[in-house]
């Protein structure tokens, strides 16, 4: 059977994808840049509902995947403390200048992780040759690769999403992701051979409160304060049902 991973950014949507049949999640915050590091309290809160099926990122801040060494001291800390709350696996990606996998950063942040499973993010989706990546992935001891085929969805990545699939052998899997719904879903499954699926089930939720100040934004200049994104239970089952039963 097919895996099914749906991004989490609050507790509501933990419990969303845990009623609509997701098999694991990936707990971050700040999806609206792609997501970042998500708080102690929520890890917990996370791991109550979905026991051994939370995967949790650790990124800083937004932006490039090229980290100072006080970063790295952050990042360090975050995984200790998400592995010590009782994560299933840590997600994380880290890139050198030349846009190769920083094979250094990612040995000592996969050690520091252990026992827990080990996801490279979508940083790989940027890296100047992902073949090469690949392998380097291999020997490093990633248990998983989220990407999209370095394309910007996965169902337009879906021919390196096989390449991938194919020179990987099974010694990691791949974790095909972005763009995916229950729309594309099988045509992903088909053409890319992914061993797993990583989607969000997004939409949009709006405020229950009654008094507004439209004129007020506490982020972008603009922006809506009453609407935020999360996870549809629907559109979860939607996806579950597809992949779980989807032919092997």
């Amino acid at each position: 059977m097919k895996i099914l991973e749906v991004c989490c950014a609050d507790i509501e949507s933990v419990r969303a994808a845990k009623a609509g049949g997701a098999d694991r999640i990936e707990l971050c915050s700040g999806l609206e840049c792609g997501g970042l590091t998500p708080s102690l309290g929520l890890i917990r809160k996370a791991i109550e509902i979905m026991p051994g099926a939370v995967n949790v990122l650790i990124r800083p801040r937004s932006g490039d995947f090229l980290y100072s060494p006080a970063e790295l001291d952050v990042i360090e800390e975050d995984i200790r403390v998400a592995t010590a709350a009782g994560a299933t696996g840590i997600v994380f990606g880290a890139l050198t200048p030349s846009g190769d996998l920083d094979t250094a950063v990612l040995g000592r942040m996969i050690a520091i992780s252990r026992p827990a499973s080990f996801t490279l993010h979508r940083a790989f989706d940027v890296v100047r040759d992902p073949l090469s990546a690949l392998d380097q992935a291999i020997a490093l001891g990633v248990d998983r690769i989220l990407t999209s085929g370095c394309c910007p969805d996965a169902l337009s990545g879906a021919e390196m999403l096989s390449r991938l699939h194919a020179r990987a052998g099974g010694r990691l899997k791949i974790l095909a992701g972005a763009g995916i719904n229950s729309n594309n879903v099988c045509r992903i499954l088909e053409l890319g051979r992914p061993d797993e699926i990583h989607a969000s089930c997004k939409t949009s939720i709006n405020s229950g409160m009654d008094f507004r100040n439209p004129s007020v934004s506490m982020g972008t200049p603009g922006s809506d304060e009453y609407a935020r994104s999360g996870t549809s239970e629907v559109f979860v089952r939607e996806l579950s049902n597809l992949i779980h039963n989807y032919p092997l």
